[in-house]
């Protein structure tokens, strides 16, 4: 007999417990009108992913398990429907304070099964050994006549899990996911999935989490595979969905049906990723809006776009602040783009600041040549200007700097770096171009076309802290820069390598060099939204004092 599984790609928030079991209690309440028997809600949905620190303390823990007890009480009604809702489970004397990662299958308002976690990531963004305990054995349970066999996330990555599954009687795979998105994510996801399709034989439904946490987004684009590894199903990425899944069966066999939404371009996908990250950021923790500095630089152009798309212009402020030193083209684009967009724009001369503090510090300074001190002031005043506006309207000052700036240094401690949020902290420099011709011609939220005048993107990029300042005065050219980044930092490639793949080591000195020295100022940096393999984030763990060179 055929049913359908609905899957519940909700974009919960971490820590509130009502709220995402009203969640979970409203996308059951839609299934079973939907008709269907079973619901699959992402990994840890119940509190949130990733709720850090919080699994430490027994009062999260209880609200949990009240939590857990009310979305059992409140579905009861729902005859048939199985819920799979992941959450924290307290381990019973275990003596470290630790848990498991679980989940339930509830029906009929009664626990029936709990599964445990089995593998527990401890790489890139993920420590979840200082929190969980890895759980063993296997979950089946009966939906319709079919043998449904639970795994969470991880546990899908290796193949033991699967294979128990599947000598326990399992005929179908359900996996609960909140699997962290960087670019090109989704279809590795599918390969891997495809990978314990092939190994078991059985088909596989994929249920994952979508939204922003801090600095680690999670796309959705939940999907089921059928038994020979085809994709059957695909949900639509970045926003949220009770996606449903139809399952017929027929002479033992199970075949998976349902729409199968397509994989955007790079550029498509980084957007999407960056929008959804500054809207749930901003919204999640409850700001009135956003402000930043527009230079009528690329970098600022871009944030203020992607704000835009976000939040709606009516949230989102811009602030010109020239110094003597800013070109006249600077202020006439900044204005030009504002309006395009229709944002609060102001300007605010920073020429009296910069002068006062250059004559309260010109006894100490004399006789010495100006240098990046003058250039760190302007950028510090205007650091000042906008944490002064932060603080008296509630907005959060989203800060403009680009993972090329974040691993050469080239950014100021207190002053450009200043703010609450970092947009496009793990987008290269040579990507920001990229991405800002891309949304000159789209419009994927209806904010405007061409927001971004073109001279912003076609003039050479400058900090404009001194006269005829330009970027590449003090760094390798961007392509190559970025290239040796990449490298280095992502991938973790020697200095030796690099240089044999035909780069100057002059460069690739000079820039491994400055990723070192650099460290102390990522660390007092904003957080940022994730995007590439490696980020400067939870995933970038290097001491500050350090003497090592590679």
């Amino acid at each position: 007999m055929p049913f359908v599984i609905s899957v519940a790609q909700l974009n919960f928030v971490v820590g509130d417990l009502p709220g995402n079991a009203r969640k979970i209690i409203a996308c059951a309440q839609q299934a079973h009108a939907a008709g269907a028997r079973l619901l699959l809600t992402p990994e840890l949905s119940l509190c949130g992913y990733a709720a850090e620190d919080l699994y430490l303390r027994p009062a999260f823990l209880s609200g949990c398990e009240d939590a857990l007890a009310t979305v059992a009480q409140e579905t009861a009604r729902f005859e048939g429907l199985a819920i799979v809702v992941g959450h924290p489970q307290r381990a019973e004397a275990d003596g470290e304070g630790l848990c498991y990662n679980a989940a339930s299958v509830l029906r009929n308002g009664v626990v029936e099964q709990t599964y445990l976690k089995q593998e527990l990531p401890n790489y890139d963004v993920f420590d979840e050994r200082r929190y969980f305990l890895p759980g063993d054995g296997s979950c089946i349970f009966d939906v319709e006549g079919v043998r449904v066999g639970l795994l969470i996330c991880e546990d899908a990555w290796f193949e033991g899990p699967a294979r128990r599954a599947a000598q326990a009687g399992a005929q179908l795979l359900v996996t609960i996911n909140a699997s962290p998105f960087h670019l090109g994510k989704s279809a590795e996801r599918e390969q891997i999935m495809r990978e314990r399709v092939t190994e078991t034989g059985l088909p596989l439904v994929y249920a994952h989490l979508v939204g922003g946490q801090d600095e680690v987004l999670f796309e959705g684009r939940s999907f089921a595979l059928q038994s020979n590894g085809f994709v059957a199903a695909r949900a639509p990425g970045f926003e949220e969905a009770c996606f449903p899944v139809r399952v017929d069966v027929a002479q033992g066999a199970i075949e998976l049906k349902a729409e199968v939404a397509p994989l955007p371009a790079l550029e498509s996908d980084l957007w999407s990723a960056l929008v959804m990250g500054v809207r749930d950021y901003v919204g999640k923790n409850s700001f009135p809006g956003a402000l930043l500095g527009l230079s009528g630089g690329i970098d600022s152009a871009l944030v203020l776009a992607i704000a835009v798309d976000a939040l709606g212009a009516e949230k989102v402020r811009a602030v010109m602040m020239p110094s003597p030193y800013t070109a006249d083209i600077s202020w006439i684009d900044a204005r030009d783009m504002a309006e395009r967009l229709g944002v609060r724009y102001d300007e605010i001369s920073i020429a009296p600041q910069f002068e006062a503090f250059k004559a309260a510090l010109a006894q100490e300074f004399a006789g010495l040549p100006e240098d990046t001190t003058e250039e760190n002031l302007q950028a510090r005043i205007r650091g000042t200007l906008l944490m002064a506006l932060s603080n008296k309207f509630g907005a959060v000052v989203l800060t403009t700097g680009n993972k090329s700036e974040m691993a050469t240094g080239y950014c100021t401690l207190y002053g450009d770096m200043a703010g609450g949020f970092a947009v496009i902290k793990d987008v290269a420099k040579t990507a920001v171009f990229s991405l800002a011709r891309w949304r000159n011609a789209n419009d994927p939220f209806g904010t405007g076309a061409q927001p971004i005048p073109e001279r912003i993107i076609t003039r050479p990029p400058s900090a404009e802290l001194r006269p005829d300042q330009k970027d590449q005065d003090s760094l390798p050219p961007y392509e190559v820069l970025d290239a040796i980044v990449a490298r280095y930092m992502e991938n973790d490639e020697p200095i030796d390598a690099i240089v044999q793949a035909g780069y100057d080591r002059a460069d690739v000195e000079r820039v491994t060099r400055l990723i070192q020295l650099n460290e102390y100022k990522r660390r007092q940096a904003p957080v940022g939204i994730r995007i590439s393999r490696r980020s400067f984030g939870k995933d970038w763990r290097y001491p500050i004092t350090n003497r090592f060179r590679a």
